[in-house]
């Protein structure tokens, strides 16, 4: 089983993924911001290293899903491939801090790989507005965020509603965390377990 978390930066991906793995007892795969080798010069200089970091992410989260799907275990992961290759990749594009010729050959690269992969069982998507994105980023106190636009996060929310309206290749669910604290009220994660419940009793059939 591969269950994955999406959604836009500050949304409670990595918070959710931990409560989830704990209470069902799955694997945890989180992604590595702190280990990678781009980031904080991403957001210095976004326009040098987007090309850079996106494929860094891709070559990433490929190695991920395939460890998922060769592990045997039930997995939950943070963050998909999806959403660097429908999102974040194509917004940097349309603002243009990747040229034409990188994202055209970085999509072809996600096209490749997403042939040789299969979509996750069940994909969870938490939907956040800006005021709650920025809290949320404000409160984890990354120092390499503290650049990161207000009009940067509209445009990537815009993005993913525009995905997860289209999203075709599995089971998903819409998590709203605008009204929910996970971390200091159980009963609304346990709202998101009941969600999660519905859905995944069939898959292990």
């Amino acid at each position: 089983m591969h269950i994955a978390i999406a959604g836009n930066i500050g949304s409670g991906k990595t918070t959710l993924t931990s409560l989830l793995a704990k209470h069902y007892k799955w694997v945890a795969h989180y992604e590595d911001a702190d280990d990678n080798p781009y980031l904080n010069d991403f957001y210095e200089d976004m326009q040098r290293w987007s090309f850079n970091l996106q494929v860094y992410f891709l070559n990433s989260r490929f190695g991920q899903v395939q460890d998922i799907r060769q592990g045997g275990k039930t997995v939950i992961q943070d963050r998909t491939i999806y959403e660097d290759a429908y999102i974040f990749a194509p917004n940097l594009h349309a603002m243009g801090l990747m040229t034409t010729r990188d994202f055209e050959n970085y999509f072809s690269l996600f096209k490749l790989m997403e042939s040789l992969i299969k979509a996750p069982d069940l994909l969870i998507y938490l939907r956040a507005s800006v005021p709650t994105l920025v809290r949320q980023i404000q409160k984890r106190g990354r120092e390499y965020e503290n650049a990161i636009r207000l009009d940067y996060l509209k445009r990537l929310n815009e993005r993913y509603e525009a995905w997860i309206t289209s999203y075709d290749s599995g089971k998903f669910i819409i998590i709203d965390v605008d009204d929910l604290n996970i971390n200091e009220n159980p009963e609304d994660l346990g709202k998101i377990i009941r969600q999660i419940d519905s859905q995944i009793n069939g898959l292990f059939k």
